[in-house]
């Protein structure tokens, strides 16, 4: 059989390139072992940067290694005019934008080539920490009391959430790993905060900050089915999973890939919401679903990835091999059937 042209697209314009380029590197090493496969990786330009442009990195074409190149309406790769090869399949390892927020999607939807991962509107539906809520409130998932700003002119609700619980947490609505999120336990910090907020992002979203576990479910499809893993647990001493205690080696955060005792109830309701998530914003082959499970026993959705990490620490693969799927296999299903 003749092997068949991977594009393996990672980096991004976003905040967590360098994470991408991570778990790039472990997709690049599934994505091998499936075989009958040519992997073409290329990364797109960093962000804060005037170069986004996408450049091959470690590939079939090593005398193309840093040259730039383009995905053509002919699902052609191309650089320079020059056609590299016919493209069969992309897979989009990007964290962020352009890829967890749809723009990639759209365009390979245009060219109708086919790829891994959600579509565009529900990447960028689960992307915005303000639409996603709404979809949760709209479907009845229950998750934190909230409000939204579009502008810092909006800054008196956010003020009377604070009143109400005593403190809150302000999010960038389009960020990721914890980029542009800020705890806020005294009333004159909220002003900074939010402007910090608003400097990532045109939303701005405050929510009630909870006592809570985070716990952590990889809802997939396998062979048709969805499924919908046991809870894995981070156990941060901060309390504050930011980008530097997601990422830095250095890290006290733990991780469970099963969380320890909760009941069959508790586990079987979380399941429940992230099967429902799943289904009703359309997602598509995985996402991680990330709740809070409060000290008063309250389940509260916090957050859908819709391209969850695949770094050595990351807990997507893990838990859905606990949950007895290889995650090669998972991987090798949707590629073949895609192409095929």
């Amino acid at each position: 059989m003749t092997k068949k042209n991977v594009l393996l697209l990672c980096g991004g314009s976003g905040t967590e390139h360098e994470v991408s380029l991570v778990s790039a590197k472990y997709l690049e090493k599934n994505l091998l072992e499936i075989g009958d496969l040519n992997i073409y990786k290329v990364e797109i330009g960093k962000p804060q940067s005037s170069d986004k442009v996408f450049r091959i990195i470690d590939s079939n074409l090593p005398a193309y290694n840093g040259k730039t190149v383009e995905i053509n309406f002919k699902r052609q790769l191309v650089s320079n005019n020059e056609i590299l090869c016919d493209l069969h399949y992309v897979v989009p390892c990007i964290h962020g934008p352009p890829g967890e927020t749809g723009e990639i999607q759209t365009y390979l939807d245009l060219i109708s080539l086919p790829y891994l991962g959600c579509g565009p509107e529900a990447s960028l539906i689960a992307f915005n920490k303000v639409t996603s809520k709404l979809w949760f409130n709209a479907l009845d998932i229950p998750n934190t009391p909230f409000v939204f700003l579009t502008s810092l002119e909006e800054s008196p609700k956010a003020h009377e959430l604070f009143a109400k619980y005593g403190k809150v947490f302000v999010k960038a609505a389009s960020q990721g790993s914890s980029v542009g999120c800020y705890q806020v336990f005294k009333k004159d910090e909220l002003e900074t905060s939010l402007k910090k907020a608003f400097s990532y992002s045109e939303y701005v979203l405050v929510e009630k900050m909870v006592n809570a576990r985070e716990l952590e479910i990889s809802t997939y499809e396998f062979e048709g089915t969805i499924h919908a893993s046991l809870p894995g647990e981070i156990s941060c001493p901060s309390k504050f999973y930011s980008y530097e205690e997601k990422y830095n080696p250095n890290s006290k955060t733990t991780t469970e890939i099963v969380a320890p005792g909760l009941s069959r109830e508790t586990v079987k309701l979380m399941q429940d919401y992230a099967i429902k998530a799943f289904k009703a914003l359309k997602l598509r082959h995985l996402s991680r679903i990330d709740f809070f499970f409060t000290d008063d026993g309250e389940i509260l959705l916090n957050e859908i990835n819709t391209f969850p990490g695949a770094t050595p620490i990351s807990m997507f693969p893990k838990m859905m091999e606990n949950n007895g799927h290889s995650y090669l296999k998972f991987l090798g299903n949707i590629v073949k059937k895609d192409i095929l």
